[in-house]
């Protein structure tokens, strides 16, 4: 394992020997549930035609049937915060990875349309548990000066989940009737690996800590960057959590952190107004004229730029800052959906379509996808972490349901001119929270953002 001496840049300042080796493996295994998020969220973009003709769906059917798996996400954020705050975050993670293998099967087999959407919401649960947690358990095992960087290459592993989706979808394409079944169940493979991958990673320093395992707390902090690192980061972090006790220790509605609990589902929500070019952009592409196994290849490539632009947030989060980052995608965003409204306005090639579409991606992820979890992970403090968490990640899977359940609907009203300019006001909107509520976390520990942030009662 690599070993590597770094200067911290926390509150606790000093030369701590970090084990890199260490930390990207444990960051590595948990990221599997990154790939099984992106997974389960675009494997739908390939079966929609044949899933909606076997069960013979209209378009509200068919946008209920993409959309469930946001209220079964919904449920599973809302209850894996308090749960993982109770029984760990590693416990929630298996959990997570077994539900994400049952219901990949269940969902590819389903016989009624009934059964179907019931695995979806199964699915979206799973979806919701890892959401939540990844980013938790990742931030919390992180340095601060790596944390930006580490929670960022979750966010790479959702573009990964989601490339290999595509990349499933196309070469399953031609497998017969039962092509779509097949799709649904090769999630199952990841699955697998993600839940016995969690068997060889330690559980979070800050979990044990708040449930006074400080002997197994300091072994976890030894490993990650030596003794001293240990002695000082647990003595902040038991630290915070001698305050939050004094400060009623799970009220998120007090009014000294309801204001960061508020900015986080905001951020959230806004995160999926770009849901639509993902979870339906095979059926986008045949709608401006492109041949249906174009549309396949053309989402691989989408998949491609997912990954490919998600580097460069890698590389510029801990760097440029978050709020820099959020600000400029979400102006790049509103500019380029407003294009693509254009685009089908005027009726132009299908082909300005896709480049606005792959300009789309591209600007989403490298600015707003990744830095949302790194914020989210960041801004709560210690004592509320889960339950804030559950309730910021429930506004995302909200957004996600009302955002890619409607569109189809949407669609057939409006238009698709209509449709994406309504998208691109909000993204507007967005740019402007951001200047005015969103702070800057860059280079902090969490416990001096939660001092940072947090508006002390008198």
């Amino acid at each position: 394992m690599a070993l590597v001496l770094v200067t911290t840049e926390t509150a606790s300042s000093g030369n701590f020997l970090y084990n890199k080796g260490f930390i990207y493996r444990i960051n590595a295994i948990a990221a599997l549930g990154g790939i099984l998020f992106g997974f389960d969220t675009a494997i739908i973009s390939g079966t929609i035609h044949f899933f909606s003709q076997h069960f013979q769906l209209d378009d509200l059917q068919t946008g209920w049937a993409v959309g469930s798996i946001s209220i079964g996400a919904a449920i599973g954020a809302l209850g894996s915060g308090r749960l993982s705050d109770r029984v760990g975050r590693k416990k929630m993670l298996l959990i997570s990875a077994f539900l994400f293998a049952i219901t990949g099967v269940g969902t590819g087999w389903a016989t009624t349309f009934s059964l179907f959407v019931a695995f979806r919401v199964l699915s979206g649960m799973a979806i919701g548990c890892a959401a939540l947690v990844c980013p938790i358990y990742i931030a919390e095992m992180a340095p601060a000066y790596l944390r930006g960087r580490l929670v960022s290459f979750y966010q790479l592993a959702v573009t990964i989940g989601v490339l290999l989706a595509y990349l499933s979808n196309y070469l399953l394409l031609y497998t017969g009737d039962n092509n779509w079944r097949w799709m649904f169940s090769s999630q199952s493979v990841p699955a697998l690996l993600f839940f016995f991958g969690l068997f060889f990673v330690s559980e979070s320093p800050r979990w044990l800590i708040s449930k006074k395992k400080e002997t197994e707390a300091r072994t976890v902090l030894d490993q990650i960057g030596g003794i001293a690192y240990a002695e000082t980061e647990s003595a902040a972090i038991r630290a915070s959590f001698s305050t939050s006790i004094k400060e009623n220790i799970g009220q998120v509605f007090r009014k000294d952190v309801f204001h960061i609990v508020l900015t986080g589902m905001v951020i959230a929500f806004a995160s999926q107004l770009g849901g639509p070019l993902v979870a339906y952009a095979p059926e986008i592409f045949k709608q401006v004229g492109i041949a249906e196994d174009s549309a396949f290849l053309q989402s691989v490539i989408l998949g491609v730029i997912l990954c490919i632009f998600t580097f460069v947030a890698i590389a510029t989060i801990d760097k440029a800052g978050r709020k820099k980052l959020l600000l400029f995608g979400s102006a790049l965003l509103a500019a380029d959906i407003l294009a693509l409204s254009l685009a089908f306005s005027f009726q132009l090639s299908g082909y300005w379509a896709l480049f606005f579409i792959l300009v789309f991606i591209a600007g989403y992820a490298a600015t707003i996808g990744p830095v949302t979890w790194v914020i989210l992970s960041e801004v709560f403090p210690n004592r509320i972490r889960g339950s804030a968490m559950s309730l910021a990640t429930l506004s995302l899977w909200l957004a996600n349901f009302l955002v890619i359940g409607s569109f189809p609907v949407m669609k057939s009203q409006f238009g698709m001119p209509v449709t994406f300019g309504i998208y691109a006001v909000l993204l507007l909107v967005y740019f402007v929270f951001i200047a005015i509520t969103v702070p800057e976390t860059k280079g902090k520990s969490l416990e001096e953002i939660e001092r940072l942030l947090t508006r002390k009662t008198e």
